[in-house]
């Protein structure tokens, strides 16, 4: 008896995930089949795309997969399928085999390091399934060989990504001119691109405010790694607080919004919300109300549109819109689009980014479909203009 109930429950297991579609987004395992999409297409099929992502449940990952999943539902022959990896390299290389192997035409992936896509570049190339970075890409003067790879490889086309260099570079002025001294530094991953730019800017700050104050210096420390979890977040930010008694700021680096939670809640524990300055990237959802408090200072973001151009630039390319060459001399052996961010640093701020990014979507269904029918020039044109007053321009009521 107990052979045949066992039997039972795994048929019925099989078919629950076998009928996983349409318009929402069921877990099987660590993948979520089905986004969403509207109409079928003429022969019935939809164009299955996968999405390899830390989190599709955090504040980042949640905001990343409600605009993917309106896509899909404006574009309408579209069917996505989610793997949560949590940034673990083994769960990143074997999201893109468990996407591969479901019969994904073209793959989105936000990894964890350089390292993991020779590996997830290798599994494209046998499987024939075009694969796109977003909130990430793979850096030329790090990790050299990878990146030729990428330039040789048939069916990586590209990565969607923001200037780090530029966002670390602007949170860091941000601390140092509202007087800011002693700045401590969360990361979440070592080695990973997106971070060693972000890095890189905010050590480009500091070193030019130091250079030309020699009366005045401010300290950096160096980067202690919470992951993406709060707790670890939590547990970084006491230890700053318990090791630096001079310690006036802290950034966070990003990690999809969690560690940062676990960081203003460490700080408020401790008594020092308003005394501990604190910018990150990766906006909360509580974001005004931390403004309003002090528990944040500034934060950037507002850039889930990302993974949307990343999406784009894989479907485009399964059409036949957009080719892909792999001669390393070309412009063409892969495709980039730099993605700005918005900065957030005030209430008035804050209302302006929840009215046309929250309370409504940065971009309407009919433009998502254009999208579908431009050359890739206009695509990373029309992501590199998104901001507050861009929306504001097309959505006038």
């Amino acid at each position: 008896m107990k052979k045949i109930l066992a039997m039972l429950m795994a048929c019925t297991m099989v078919f629950s995930l076998s009928a996983c579609s349409g318009g929402s987004s069921e877990q099987a395992g660590t993948a979520s089949a089905g986004s969403a999409s509207a109409e079928s297409t003429a022969d019935g099929e939809k164009i299955k795309i996968g999405v390899s992502i830390w989190s599709s449940t955090d504040v980042l990952g949640s905001q990343s997969k409600e605009m993917l999943d309106y896509a899909a539902e404006a574009l309408g022959d579209v069917q996505l399928m989610y793997v949560d990896q949590g940034h673990v390299s083994e769960k990143v290389t074997a999201s893109v085999e468990t996407l591969s192997a479901a019969g994904c035409k073209g793959i989105i992936i936000c990894n964890s390091a350089d390292s993991e896509m020779t590996s997830c570049i290798n599994t494209c190339n046998e499987n024939n399934v075009y694969l796109a970075q977003f909130y990430r890409m793979i850096s030329k003067e790090n990790s050299p060989q990878i990146y030729e790879q990428a330039q040789k490889s048939p069916y990586y086309i590209g990565a969607v990504h923001e200037d780090e260099v530029v966002n670390g570079y602007t949170l860091a002025n941000i601390l140092i001119n509202k007087g800011k001294r002693f700045i401590c530094l969360e990361g979440w991953t070592p080695g990973d691109a997106t971070f060693l730019e972000r890095w890189q800017g905010y050590k480009q700050a500091v070193d030019e405010w130091n250079k030309a104050n020699a009366d005045d210096q401010v300290t950096l420390t160096q980067p202690v790694y919470a992951n993406t979890s709060s707790e670890e977040g939590a547990k970084v930010a006491s230890s700053f607080m318990n090791s630096y008694p001079k310690m006036d700021s802290l950034i966070v680096a990003g990690g999809g919004g969690d560690p940062l939670v676990g960081s203003v809640g460490a700080i408020k524990n401790a008594g020092k919300t308003g005394k501990i300055a604190v910018v990150s990237t990766d906006f909360l959802p509580d974001l005004d109300e931390q403004l309003k408090t002090g528990g944040m200072t500034a934060e950037s973001g507002g850039h889930f549109c990302d993974p949307l151009y990343a999406l784009m630039t894989v479907y485009n390319t399964i059409k036949g819109k957009y080719k892909v060459s792999t001669d390393t001399a070309s412009a063409d052996s892969f495709r980039e689009i730099k993605f700005p961010y918005l900065y957030v640093s005030s209430s008035d701020d804050y209302d302006n980014y929840k009215k046309y990014f929250l309370d409504d979507k940065p971009y309407t269904s009919e433009e998502i479909k254009k999208m579908a029918d431009v050359s890739f020039d206009e695509l990373s044109t029309s992501a590199s203009k998104l901001s507050l007053e861009d929306v504001q321009s097309r959505h006038v009521s």
